[in-house]
């Protein structure tokens, strides 16, 4: 089982906590797991030119935009499952993960049935940003298996929410389950 865990933080803190925590849990049940730190990455945003289309639900995953999307593609068509994690801005996704998910046009097809969950952290409200999670789940049409979300200020917050680590543990239990 290949798992993608997505962190949308600008920063390293509590979503890249929860989501490393989630992936670690996830390999000591026997799943080949990869953390994809977007704010590492050189990602343009999407131009809507369409030609990503080429080839209808099978499409490859070609961008006339040549960046590190290019090496992301494979690797989201080979995975099972995909971690979506982000802070809450303004109650909605991160500007880095809104992006990614907007430049998965060139593959989204190809994630058909593919197991998702998502992690949410944020200062004061997570608002909308689970349920746009669970919306592009549902674009893809995606299982969406479960999210957890937190309320945390500074780095390290999270880590010391009661009960928190033992919920991302049995999330990972679940994605990893046949």
């Amino acid at each position: 089982m290949k798992i993608i865990g997505i962190c949308g933080s600008p920063r390293r803190g509590n979503t890249e906590w929860m989501l490393t925590t989630l992936l670690d849990e996830a390999r000591r049940h026997g799943a080949e797991a990869e953390l994809v730190l977007l704010r590492k990455m050189d990602i343009k945003m999407c131009r809507g030119c369409l030609a990503c289309e080429k080839g209808g639900k099978q499409r490859k995953g070609d961008c006339i935009q040549k960046d590190d999307m290019m090496a992301l593609y494979p690797k989201l068509i080979a995975a099972d499952v995909l971690v979506l994690a982000t802070p809450g801005y303004m109650e909605m996704l991160s500007g880095l993960l809104k992006n990614f998910l907007d430049r998965t046009c060139a593959v989204w097809p190809r994630l058909e049935g593919k197991r998702i969950a998502g992690l949410a952290v944020a200062e004061e409200g997570i608002g909308q940003t689970m349920r746009n999670l669970r919306g592009y789940a549902s674009l893809c049409q995606m299982c969406w298996v479960g999210g957890i979300s937190a309320l945390a200020k500074s780095p390290g917050d999270a880590a010391k929410t009661p009960g928190l680590e033992k919920r991302l543990a049995l999330l990972a239990r679940r994605l990893v389950a046949d």
